[in-house]
């Protein structure tokens, strides 16, 4: 069973709120909402600004690149499907426009993986409604 299958089984429900970013992440692109009152960037999609409690939020396209925040090794999870999975890494990523993405990270081992090492979006389509976005590491420049 490859990755997307195991997936498949466990996706996101697409919202009115979200679906934006979805669309978006179909067309490899990353968007984070923007507060037109306080001025501040926010992530995950939600109608209201986490600041300020404004509605004035629009979608903003973000770089795709950050560093990692934090992040933890699965190495065990007996659910179905993500035990043929393991190990796999769940990464906090602190985006470069400041807003934090939970994600797993991609082409990268638990031995190499550490805390500032810079990271990059790329796009797995797993469905025709469905592309996730996740991080890999990249060079620095």
């Amino acid at each position: 069973m490859n990755r997307a299958d195991v997936l498949t089984a466990h996706l996101p429900v697409i919202d009115a709120e979200s679906e934006p970013f979805w669309a978006a992440a179909r067309e490899r692109k990353f968007l984070i909402r923007h507060c037109e009152a306080c001025g501040r960037d926010h992530f995950y999609p939600r109608r209201y600004c986490p600041h300020c409690w404004s509605e004035r939020c629009v979608w903003r396209p973000a770089c795709g690149r950050g560093r990692i925040y934090s992040y933890t090794v699965i190495r065990h999870n007996e659910a179905p499907p993500f035990r043929d999975m393991v190990p796999y890494i769940v990464a906090l990523v602190e985006l470069d426009e400041g807003v934090r993405v939970i994600a797993n990270l991609e082409e990268c081992t638990p031995d190499v993986v550490h805390v500032g090492m810079a990271v990059e979006v790329i796009y797995q389509r797993i469905t025709d409604e469905i592309t996730l976005p996740q991080f890999r590491p990249r060079s620095p420049f």
